[in-house]
């Protein structure tokens, strides 16, 4: 209805594996909850599932519905609903480097030849365009690892308001005041 055509959820940062068992355990069981309950109406709105992360670290009942929720939607061409699970942005950059850079030593690519375009096609997001929009909730002011050179010219929203909080309306009131934004992408 809103003309969101991708939906990048940060579920559980490379960061939070710091924090107490009992918190990561409860967090794990999340995404299993919530595609157990809303999968087939995910089907049914043809809502394409998609994880960046590495989710091989996830426990094997997270993994295994991140996996069926995935492969139950792989089909659909709506909304593409992208869950950030075991996601570190600095770890995907270096990542990216390290095959770039492999590419480079066998002499298939010149370091000329290296454009942000190129970077880009190494992310994990390489099938995604750059988000237009962050919305950062519970009054945090930081990006805590997240999408950092796929965020360059995206606009941010930020609301003291918990993430388990946050309803249509807050969301509605994000898209408002993104649209009355002047987005330059670096020029005047």
């Amino acid at each position: 209805e809103l003309g969101i055509k991708i939906l990048s959820l940060y579920a559980f940062s490379t960061e939070n594996w710091k924090r107490p068992k009992s918190e990561v355990d409860y967090l794990m069981k999340l995404p299993e909850q919530f595609l157990t309950t809303f999968l087939p109406e995910l089907v049914e709105e043809n809502v394409n599932v998609r994880v960046i992360g590495h989710i091989e670290r996830l426990p094997e009942h997270t993994r295994r519905a991140v996996e069926r929720a995935i492969d139950e939607t792989k089909e659909n061409t709506g909304l593409i609903l992208n869950f950030a699970l075991n996601y570190g942005s600095r770890a995907e950059i270096t990542y990216a480097m390290q095959q770039i850079a492999k590419e480079v030593q066998k002499g298939w690519l010149s370091p000329e030849e290296i454009t942000e375009e190129l970077v880009s096609s190494y992310l994990m997001t390489k099938d995604l365009t750059d988000p237009d929009l962050l919305i950062r909730t519970s009054g945090e002011i930081r990006l805590s690892n997240f999408m950092l050179w796929q965020l360059a010219y995206t606009e941010f929203w930020f609301t003291d308001v918990l993430w388990p909080d946050f309803t249509e309306q807050h969301l509605l009131e994000a898209i408002a005041a993104f649209q009355k934004r002047n987005r330059r992408f670096g020029g005047v």
